[in-house]
């Protein structure tokens, strides 16, 4: 039988998130701050967060004719004029596709016209590249908006603060039901084309109700503070750091970009209390030669996600700095959490991700298609409210993943415990995950190929043990008349890194082989390169032969 979770069930809302965030009974007063800069140079009450965000969408409704289900794509790094972007678009009947401010022109370009976006949100920082993908998805310059500090004029693109016109009367032209979509999470697939995560309103109301039944009683309006260095684009920090705070008057002070001496500034300054972080952040705590010099005692949990930390890692951080480290897991289909390590429970598994959500029922499955016993390894499917709807515009991928009964196919693989502490060890499919990004091999393959450095290609992800993820690494065989050398290695980095964005780059290098092996199909056998780099680790070559 499938594994229920061992929390009790909780009431989930059949609303949208408009009416779950801003109508709906809140203990907490609407002068709380819940948005602050780093610099605490500007700053959003819950109060200023709905006037804006309505404002926001009049202005959307008035000078766009805004119509129910248009697509508003958001191309910018964390600020504190997100969620009232975010949600002045879904108050005026839109969905929200966010953008990874590395994308360069030409992938932005591509998820612009596979969402058939109507309008871009981005930043002076990142206005060039909006133009230039504006341009390749054959949309107006006109349908650029800014957000951030700068209000300043500019002939490319208006602030979105010079487009508000409060109408506190005016009433919402569209009525928006649980089921309508709310997120097109953009998420690679293994083809190299990144897929349309499809999230509706009670996908997202789900997941922040459980949460808060879940771990999410550990923290309150009242007593803490987050620090908001998860990527707002992903669904991870667009749940946990601009949804679930709005919904229950938490403050996060919002941080663009990691930086390790800001990033402990900020909690000794803001006195933060909870985190959500990956895995390289909690690497970089226990390396930080000046980490003992900031005052980091305000911190009473960090939850990790997006790998899985050794016990050996979580101890030495709680040994140096006195902070607890639990783990989470979650994915872009599933809203994105489903589980985690209770906080008073955090050291009794380390290793697992804990959980299972309210409301969700779970189970690991055999290559045959048939539930496997605790202790032995499966495919995890899981069930829940906060499942997806499906892949926007793939009807063979939704029909792939997602079973007749409603179970979603995760293809991570593990195991549960008898005390239901669930792991995951790998995963079936092939994408890569470098810090949480996934990177297709197979995109990055057929760009080497048009390489004239390179006669065949195949890419996997190999695992580093002190970052604690998965680094990309061709296996190259070299075009007609190169030689096999270290320059050239770089020389075909090089080429790639101008070709793609920051996360995909070839940072687990590249080998040469003399054959990239394959089977009779043509498909490529990544099992025996991933033998050759485990050996490869183990002998500490810098260079490999078939």
């Amino acid at each position: 039988m499938p594994t229920a979770s061992s929390y009790p069930s909780c009431d989930i809302p059949t609303v949208d998130l408009w009416n779950f965030m801003f109508e709906s009974p809140r203990n907490f007063p609407e002068d709380k701050v819940i948005y602050r800069a780093l610099d605490d140079s500007r700053r959003y009450t819950f109060a200023k967060v709905k006037s804006t965000a309505k404002a926001f969408g009049n202005a959307l409704l008035d000078g766009w004719n805004w119509q129910k289900g248009d697509i508003l794509c958001v191309f910018s790094p964390n600020d504190v004029d997100y969620a009232p972007c975010v949600h002045g678009t879904l108050y005026a009947g839109g969905i929200i596709a966010p953008a990874n401010p590395g994308y360069g022109a030409k992938d932005l370009a591509y998820m612009l016209k596979n969402s058939g976006a109507k309008a871009i949100v981005t930043q002076k920082a990142l206005l060039k590249v909006a133009v230039e993908a504006a341009k390749i998805a054959e949309l107006p310059q006109s349908s650029i908006i800014l957000l951030g500090e700068d209000v300043s004029h500019s002939t490319d693109a208006t602030h979105f603060k010079k487009l508000l016109k409060p109408d506190e009367q005016r009433k919402r032209p569209y009525e928006i039901v649980g089921e309508d979509l709310a997120f097109l999470a953009y998420s690679s697939g293994t083809t190299g084309l990144p897929k349309g995560v499809m999230l509706t309103h009670t996908n997202i109301v789900a997941d922040v109700c459980q949460i808060k039944n879940s771990v999410g009683h550990n923290y309150t309006w009242e007593n803490d503070r987050l620090l908001g260095l998860l990527p707002f684009f992903h669904i991870y920090g667009l749940t946990g750091l601009v949804n679930q705070p709005l919904h229950r008057g938490l403050e996060v002070v919002v941080m663009p970009q990691f930086n390790l001496d800001a990033f402990c500034t900020a909690i000794q300054r803001y006195k933060i209390t909870f985190l959500y972080v990956a895995p390289p952040v909690i690497v970089q705590l226990s390396r930080g030669s000046n980490v003992h010099k900031y005052d980091l005692s305000s911190l009473r949990m960090m939850t990790s996600g997006a790998a899985p930390l050794t016990k050996e890692l979580v101890s030495f951080v709680h040994r140096k700095l006195n902070i607890k480290v639990n783990q989470a897991y979650g994915l872009s289909e599933t809203s994105p959490m489903t589980h985690t390590q209770e906080w008073d429970a955090w050291w009794t598994c380390v290793g697992s991700v804990g959980k299972l959500f309210p409301n969700m029922t779970a189970m690991y499955v055999s290559e045959d298609g048939k539930e496997v016993k605790a202790g032995e390894t499966g495919e995890l499917w899981l069930k829940g409210p906060n499942v997806f709807k499906g892949y926007w515009r793939n009807e063979e991928a939704t029909k792939n993943a997602i079973t007749p009964e409603g179970y979603f196919k995760t293809g991570d693989v593990g195991h549960q415990d008898e005390n239901h502490n669930f792991y995951i060890t790998d995963r079936m499919k092939e994408l890569i995950k470098w810090n949480g990004f996934q990177v297709a091999p197979a995109e990055l393959e057929g760009l080497l190929l048009d390489s004239p450095l390179v006669q065949d290609v195949a890419v996997i992800g190999v695992h580093d043990e002190e970052q604690h993820t998965e680094l990309p690494r061709a296996y190259i065989v070299p075009a007609e008349g190169h030689k096999p050398s270290e320059k050239l290695g770089e020389e075909i980095v090089a080429w790639l890194d101008e070709r793609v964005a920051y996360y995909k780059k070839l940072r687990g290098g590249v080998r040469f082989i003399d054959e990239v092996p394959k089977s009779q199909a043509g498909k490529i056998l990544r099992r025996i390169l991933k033998g050759l780099a485990e050996e490869e680790g183990k002998k500490g070559k810098r260079q490999a032969k078939l």
